[in-house]
């Protein structure tokens, strides 16, 4: 009895010994965070409510053109595809009023089937600065009214784009109510615009090669030719003029270097593409089921920016069609929809970008970040209930508008019930949005190549050993863990430094899943920006997981106030087995 008592208190006393180490660590450690540690939140770029893009209310702006046959003036523009504006005053309901607005009309099928049904609900594109240099709405130079009109719900841009925001640059979106010449004309989306002034809010610069990726032709018109699907056309710019709209002073060469590079160079895609962006897009756009964009059916809706580092930036566009939309009147198999293939989709095979980094013939490395990403997207935004209740505190909002709206195609009835299910009618059909959610999110989830075991993250922190500063990463089920690390202003560029879980390189135990890295650049006297890249042979897992949109900071000039005492951890390489 007293040998048996003595050998389980021996194994207390180590469960004890080993509890205690643990967690004398994790609060060495865990204490860290907030002076050595801090995490980048790209979500500070965006409007502070209040701002033009608040949805927690419902402004009304009234517009008053100069010339009352204003109409047929901008309906001949938009089918003439000539750009050209006419100026009128402006006053929003918070009491702000701009003279010399330039105002056209914008759109594609929902400026064709508005005209078409004689409605006046037209989509608007407001330039506050063409007429006034400097002016602004605001804070905003430009805003894009879209017309919803094919949307019962008023609610599926503005839910997407709440959603693409997390994970990559993308704009924002609330509801205007808007008046022209004294007659209620009904309830928009005011989306914000990719200009100018968009790329520097998010980019820091806007003097790049910058294209909006889409097709030439209106709506209607005789077919031009041209995708936007980046195929090799040869070097000849003049054949890429009816695929891609270039909305810079320069920028053709470059985006041939670029279809170039993917087609005859794809080794080094990396010097020219923000890979890791274009896998974000594509993620985003196949767990929300936005198939009229690049790796869906449609290649277009989206643009292209190169900024300073060299690399072509991918920002998403138009998601109209998000939650599958019109679509399922367009594409009768709906199956096929609910359950596009995020790897093997309908132009996989024979479009360049969707080919090399998320098809089944693409790197395996790039497959597992495309499928972590996805992973991510789904189990923090794919959600029907939380979609759900956004999109009714958004009608809540809305719906006095929206009933008042005189030019809505839908009924209220519609306007709700097309939330939860779709709207099928003899000329018209809809996909609901938290229907297809749910779709959608039972297909992924049994993919086989989503329904797999990442390594798990438990903790990342910084420690200093001997005055230099260390990364330490507490990982399960991880054979390859990485620090991706870089100091580029442009919060790109990560290159690749090995963890180890060796007892050395700073690593205090070996095999005890903590795995440790010197941190490099933490001299220069610059923030060093990094995140974690850990991988078994199924999956990998990214942290934060948001990376690299996302990602740590550590800043020299604030350094660790704290150490960890060399000697504690030294003294117990084997917690266990010590008395």
């Amino acid at each position: 009895f007293r040998e048996y008592s003595a050998e389980k208190e021996s194994e207390t006393w180590n469960r004890i010994k080993t509890t205690m180490y643990r967690t004398l660590l994790f609060l060495l450690l865990f204490t860290r965070i907030s002076f050595g540690q801090t995490l980048y939140d790209p979500q500070q770029l965006y409007d502070e409510p209040g701002g033009m893009f608040d949805t927690d209310s419902l402004r009304t702006l009234d517009i008053y053109f100069y010339d009352p046959d204003y109409d047929s003036i901008l309906q001949a523009n938009w089918e003439l595809a000539s750009g050209l504006r006419l100026p009128a005053t402006v006053q929003l309901s918070n009491g702000i009023m701009l003279d010399s607005v330039a105002i056209r009309y914008k759109g594609n099928s929902t400026f064709a089937t508005a005209q078409d049904l004689n409605l006046p609900k037209l989509p608007l594109n407001l330039d506050m600065n063409e007429f006034v240099s400097g002016q602004k709405l605001m804070d905003y130079k430009k805003l894009k009214f879209a017309n919803s009109i094919l949307d019962p719900t008023f609610s599926t841009e503005i839910t997407a784009y709440n959603i693409y925001r997390r994970y990559l640059p993308s704009g924002q979106a609330n509801f205007v109510n808007v008046n022209i010449q004294n007659e209620p004309i009904g309830v928009y989306v005011n989306t914000q615009a990719v200009d100018g002034q968009f790329l520097k809010q998010h980019f820091g610069e806007n003097d790049g090669a910058f294209f909006k990726c889409d097709p030439i032709t209106q709506f209607g018109q005789p077919w031009q030719g041209g995708a936007s699907d980046l195929t090799w056309l040869g070097t000849d710019s003049t054949e890429y003029y009816t695929s891609y709209n270039l909305k810079s002073d320069h920028g053709w060469q470059q985006l041939i270097d670029l279809i170039y590079t993917l087609y005859f160079e794809p080794e080094q895609m990396d010097s020219v593409l923000n890979i890791d962006r274009v896998l974000w897009a594509f993620a985003v756009n196949t767990v929300l089921s936005n198939l009229d964009t690049y790796n869906g059916f449609y290649q277009h809706n989206y643009y292209l920016y190169q900024t300073e580092d060299g690399l072509f930036q991918m920002i998403p566009w138009d998601l109209t069609e998000t939650f599958v939309g019109a679509l399922l009147w367009l594409e009768p198999d709906s199956v096929g929809l609910y359950e596009y293939d995020p790897f093997n989709g309908a132009n996989s095979w024979w479009q360049p970008l969707c080919y090399r980094f998320t098809s089944d013939s693409a790197d395996v490395f790039y497959q597992q970040l495309y499928a972590a990403h996805v992973r991510t997207v789904m189990e923090e935004s794919l959600d029907e209930i939380a979609i759900g209740n956004y999109v009714a505190y958004l009608q809540n909002i809305a719906a006095d508008a929206v009933e008042a709206d005189p030019n809505r195609l839908f009924s209220m009835a519609d306007f709700y019930s097309n939330v939860d299910a779709p709207l099928v009618i003899p000329t018209y059909a809809t996909a609901g949005i938290t229907s297809t959610v749910a779709l959608r999110k039972a297909f992924l989830q049994s993919h086989p190549k989503l329904d797999l075991f990442p390594p798990n993250i438990l903790n990342t922190s910084i420690i200093d050993i001997g005055g230099s500063a260390y990364v330490t990463t507490e990982i399960i089920g991880a054979n390859q863990v990485e620090l991706m690390v870089t100091v580029s202003p442009y919060n790109s560029k990560f290159k690749t430094f090995v963890m180890y879980d060796d007892g050395s390189n700073g690593d205090a135990v070996a095999n005890d899943n903590l795995f440790t890295a010197l941190l490099p650049y933490q001299q220069d006297g610059e923030d060093v920006k990094y995140y974690i890249r850990s991988r078994n042979s199924e999956a990998m897992r990214l942290d934060p997981q948001r990376a690299e949109y996302v990602f740590y900071i550590y800043s020299p000039t604030t350094g660790i106030t704290e150490q960890v005492n060399e000697s504690i951890l030294s003294a117990y390489p084997n917690p266990t087995n010590r008395k």
